[in-house]
């Protein structure tokens, strides 16, 4: 079995591309009060914005990059996703070898996109 994972490991590297997580790049959160969460996550954590999205009302939060992403949808209180930056992330060898998988991976708005784990939470992949 260890094997096995070794060769498709290789293989994936051959072409291109590892899913090697390289960190947890932001989490996403569906929030009901803007300025109230804006005020909570700036007051207690120190986090500026860095970004928005007014369109779709997301304001992105971090220090230099997004950290927290505030979107204001229903439902409320829910983790919308949460993104893995890889290493070398090209997304043409990426969505390959997902498919491959048997994931279909969902264009995202900003960077990357999403594929769905097994309990149907939304994981963002984006370049490291």
């Amino acid at each position: 079995m260890l094997a096995g994972a070794g060769a498709a490991a290789s293989a994936a590297s051959a072409q291109g591309i590892s899913f090697k997580s390289a960190r947890i790049d932001h989490v996403s959160i569906q929030v009901n009060d803007m300025p109230r969460s804006l005020a909570f996550y700036q007051n207690v954590f120190g986090l500026s914005v860095v970004g928005e999205d007014k369109p779709n009302e997301i304001v992105r939060l971090g220090t230099t990059k997004a950290l927290v992403s505030l979107h204001h949808k229903s439902p409320t209180a829910v983790v919308d996703h949460f993104a893995i930056a890889i290493e070398q992330f090209n997304k043409d060898a990426a969505t390959q070898q997902l498919k491959q998988r048997g994931l279909e991976p969902e264009e995202n708005l900003d960077a990357g996109f999403h594929v769905k784990d097994p309990d149907g939470i939304r994981v963002q992949i984006v370049g490291a």
